[in-house]
């Protein structure tokens, strides 16, 4: 197993990347839109935390390419890193969609789908943490919940585009929501991406 002590600021940089992507995840859930002027400082917010997680993105790059032992295979540190940001982008891609359709209210199957969310970003922050401090094993069951996350969005999105058609009447609505909905549901599958990568570096490691 790696993880020499002198370099775990590689495992610290994760942990900030995770927490970012967490505090993200809960601003999305707990923001309420009710006009178009709360829907851009939604957006504007959303944006600050994307790029926030592209400066700890780069500093690690900076950081890997300038260290030769690292805590963990440095391709591991990039994936989990890459995937986490995937999540984040996904979150601001989709806000920034609501303000392209100016949607100011989020229907039933998306609130569901953003709780699901924000509940696989918390396992993703914990699982970083116990990295962190080196207790591989323990990362299982939160790899195990992510990846139930991502099959309780699936049914959602199946759900949600089944009524979706069976009650909206709009072809332009029905195109837009539809969009949304997915969208979302590709973020839950960007969760399983970083739940697969943390896998893998247990498999390793541990």
């Amino acid at each position: 197993m790696l993880f020499p002590a002198k370099n775990d600021k590689f495992l610290n940089m994760l942990c900030k990347i995770a927490t970012n992507l967490e505090e993200a995840a809960q601003y999305f859930v707990d923001f309420k839109i009710n006009n178009e002027d709360e829907l851009q400082e939604f957006s504007k917010v959303m944006k600050s935390y994307e790029k926030k997680g592209d400066t700890y993105i780069h500093e690690l790059i900076v950081a890997l390419n300038k260290t030769f032992i690292t805590p963990l295979e440095r391709e591991d540190i990039l994936a989990l890193a890459m995937k986490m940001d995937d999540v984040l982008d996904g979150l601001e891609q989709w806000t920034s969609r609501l303000g392209i359709y100016n949607i100011t209210q989020a229907d039933e199957y998306m609130q569901k789908t953003v709780d699901i969310l924000l509940s696989a970003t918390k396992e993703i922050a914990q699982a970083a943490g116990l990295l962190n401090k080196k207790k591989l094993l323990n990362i299982r069951n939160n790899v195990i919940k992510i990846n139930d996350y991502e099959s309780e969005c699936d049914e959602l999105l199946q759900e949600s585009i089944r009524q979706l058609f069976m009650t909206e009447k709009d072809p332009i609505k029905i195109i837009q929501y539809k969009e949304l909905y997915e969208m979302l549901e590709e973020i839950a599958d960007s969760c399983e991406d970083v739940a697969n990568t943390l896998e893998t570096i247990i498999m390793r490691n541990a």
